[in-house]
């Protein structure tokens, strides 16, 4: 049997008879740090790194800025610090009575920190961007092993200056955990491809298993590219490659599934309900709103429909990655990536079965493939940062493919696909910078100059010019990287907050339908025809004319801004009408930062209480279960965090979850462990989103809403309306 170091780059094959080696002396620390494994070049440890300092800066550099990033989460994540069972189970309150919509592995890295330092912007949002830096560590050592240092800093590099992955690696979505077991997997994969080892290969599943628990079944994207290449490229005997698939699966569903068993176990009556479902069940959550819906756009829960242009959530389609919403996120380098798999194929085509090489280009490439199909062509609710699950397949394809033919440059094939996919990302990146044309206007140019400059340059046949195509090769690294970097600082350097954060400077068209949400502060949402006049905020491309139900003329929503707009100051609330007025922020609706200045928050923003409405809810706090209750999470987030007490979400996120029922309600209310409802929180009318798929007028929350307005005394305080409902209610 032959031992494998994990620093090796070309271990024997399965079958190779050579005795096992006698392990060489271990180098002193000082050594390790400075020079890394034996047999690399001395540069390799230092750069290596410069890499992971450089990442943690990029993504640790005035992160408090943010704020709690999404509330939504972090709410959560104050809850789990109050109550084991809330932690357990991802309650969004600590009184336990709805959990957040996702299963909660991310929730416990941030509640583990949150415990131990207190729960506060950094001990939240730290463990993001240390889960990033790890990430782009694990991902150069993944690609190092088959490819060597310079493959490996460079899709590291790759990885860590993709705009999307700065966004979510500084922001407390459940994507960047995701991101990070995903790349355990491909090490794992990694290994077991080299050594046929079941042990590699049961971590590799088992680590997509625990993805799971962190974003559910986008997790389990990567599985058939997995299975299939180590079927057909793993080293051992082929029944004894299906044993261990076999094996893996179990490890996948064990690994994804011991939670799930629990919760779907466990009596209803002494757990959460299970936020995001439509009938308190773990398994329709996983397979509806978090499943099939995202693929079907059938999301009962959600908050609209489809739309006149693919999806109300935009445009599908297999170029839907490269549209205005998305293109800027993840894009750049994606046409060289797709380049340089196709030639690494192409010059790997005879190769034996389990060829490393082609079996790296299938592995990443059937990640990025799978991946980018499923968001360009799911129905259901897709944001433009989910796109961050595409950025290490990219790094990686970028950095292997680069790194081999420039190694067999000598010939003509290789040299042609090096100088297209030069060529290819400098067109690419100077239609993303035109999209931003005020923004760094001289950019695009140069690096459409300086790009196929340096493509007509890599043609030069190695021995000819060498000085010449050794700067070329410079010059096209530093143009593939030129726009991503512009737009991972300036991402950076932006607050962001809401929950569709998005990257990088705003661009036109970019809503659903049209291209994103805006991403600097001020911004509005862009709409489309059909929105109705309004204020002039909804630029061609946008909501589709079938709206959210309630608006006005075009389906738009009512309010203030006119005809189908939006209200002043973001979306409406309750039967009172909308948030005060606020500034925006990157990444949300109109309403400012926290849902609109002291308002009462909305579907994306949460609320932000003044101190005269945290003093009212602190009142007496501990003689209720909680201290407040108002329709759908942003909203109930703000007041949870402000005064760090619980708030009962009616109906969960969108307010369409069919809890409590009035009559639980009610029986609340009278056994005292409500002390206010809060007025303005959730969707149009208090009670959510109606429309296919998003609940109805006559929703539980809208119910609710009504009964308390019918019996209780309204008051304002801080500029929110608040129902006292200990007050003995009305006939």
């Amino acid at each position: 049997m032959t031992t494998l170091t994990t620093e090796a780059t070309s271990p024997p094959a399965w079958n190779d008879p050579v005795s096992e080696p006698v392990p060489p002396a271990r180098p002193g620390l000082v050594r390790r740090l400075v020079r890394g494994s034996a047999g690399d070049p001395v540069w390799v440890r230092p750069a290596f790194l410069g890499l992971v300092l450089g990442t943690a800066v990029l993504y640790l550099w005035g992160l408090g800025a943010s704020g709690w990033g999404n509330s939504f989460y972090a709410a959560a994540v104050e809850a789990g610090t109050r109550s084991w069972k809330a932690f357990f189970f991802g309650s969004f309150d600590s009184s336990n009575f709805i959990t957040v919509d996702k299963t909660p592995a991310s929730l416990w890295v941030m509640e583990i920190s949150a415990r131990i330092f207190g729960v506060n912007s950094w001990s939240i949002l730290v463990p993001q961007a240390l889960e990033g830096v790890g990430a782009v560590a694990l991902l150069f050592a993944t690609v190092k092993r088959w490819f060597g240092p310079a493959a490996g800093l460079l899709a590291g590099a790759v990885l860590a200056l993709t705009p999307v992955a700065v966004l979510m690696f500084r922001f407390d979505n459940p994507d960047s955990l995701l991101v990070l077991l995903l790349v355990a997997a491909a090490y794992g994969l990694t290994r077991a491809l080299e050594s046929g080892s079941t042990g590699w290969l049961l971590l590799a599943f088992g680590c997509v298993g625990t993805g799971f628990l962190a974003k559910m079944l986008q997790a389990f994207v990567v599985v058939p590219g997995f299975g299939f290449l180590y079927l057909v490229a793993g080293p051992p005997a082929l029944w004894r490659r299906i044993r261990q698939l076999a094996l893996s699966a179990v490890a996948l569903l064990v690994s994804a599934g011991w939670w799930v068993a629990i919760v779907a176990l466990w009596p209803a009556s002494s757990r959460p309900y299970v936020g995001g479902s439509q009938n308190n069940s773990i398994l329709n959550l996983i397979f509806g709103y978090n499943g099939f819906g995202r693929l079907t756009g059938n999301e009962t829960g959600s908050v609209g429909g489809g739309g006149t242009a693919g999806s109300m959530w935009g445009p599908t389609g297999w170029n839907r990655l490269f549209q205005s919403s998305m293109g800027g996120q993840v894009s750049w380098l994606i046409p060289a990536a797709l380049i340089l798999m196709v030639g690494g194929l192409w010059l790997r085509g005879r190769s034996p079965r389990t060829d490393r090489s082609r079996a790296a280009y299938l592995l990443w490439g059937s990640w990025l493939l799978v991946t980018g199909a499923v968001i360009s062509f799911g129905q259901g609710i897709i944001h433009p940062y989910y796109t961050v699950a595409l950025a290490p397949a990219i790094g990686a394809l970028v950095g292997m493919g680069v790194v081999e033919l420039w190694r067999r440059r000598s010939e003509i094939v290789a040299r042609l696909f090096l100088a297209a996919a030069t060529a290819g990302s400098a067109v690419w990146a100077f239609v993303l910078l035109g999209r931003t044309p005020t923004w760094i206007p001289d950019l695009r140019f140069l690096v459409l100059g300086a790009g196929l400059a340096a493509a007509a340059a890599l043609i030069v046949p190695p021995g000819r010019a060498r000085t010449l195509v050794a700067a070329a090769a410079i010059v096209a690294a530093g143009v593939g990287l030129a726009g991503p970097t512009a737009y991972a600082l300036d991402t950076a350097a932006t607050p962001h907050n809401g929950a569709i954060p998005s990257a990088g400077p705003a661009t036109a068209g970019g809503g659903p339908g049209g291209g994103g949400f805006p991403g600097r502060p001020g911004g509005a949402l862009p709409g489309g025809p059909g929105t109705g006049a309004g204020t002039g905020r909804f630029p061609a491309g946008g909501f589709p004319r079938a709206g959210f139900p309630g608006g006005g003329p075009g389906g738009g929503f009512p309010g203030a801004g006119g005809p189908g707009g939006f209200p002043t100051g973001g979306f409406p609330g309750g039967t009172t009408g909308g948030a005060p007025g606020g500034t925006g922020i990157r990444g949300g609706f109109p309403g400012g930062p926290g849902g609109g200045g002291g308002g009462a928050g909305g579907l994306l923003n949460a609320s932000k209480p003044s101190a005269a409405l945290v003093k009212a809810l602190q009142a007496g706090a501990s003689r209720y279960s909680w201290v407040a209750a108002t329709v759908g999470s942003n909203s109930a987030a703000g007041y949870q965090l402000g005064t760090d007490d619980p708030v009962m979400s009616i109906g969960g996120f969108n307010g369409t979850d069919p809890t409590p029922t009035l009559a639980q309600f009610e029986r609340y209310v009278a056994e005292g462990r409500i002390h206010y409802f809060i007025a303005g929180g959730g969707g149009p009318g208090g009670g959510g989103f109606g429309g296919p798929g998003g609940g109805t007028t006559t929703s539980t929350s809208s119910q609710i809403t009504s009964w308390v307005e019918a019996h209780f005394t309204a008051q304002t305080v801080g500029g929110v309306t608040l129902y006292d409902l200990t007050v003995a209610p009305s006939s």
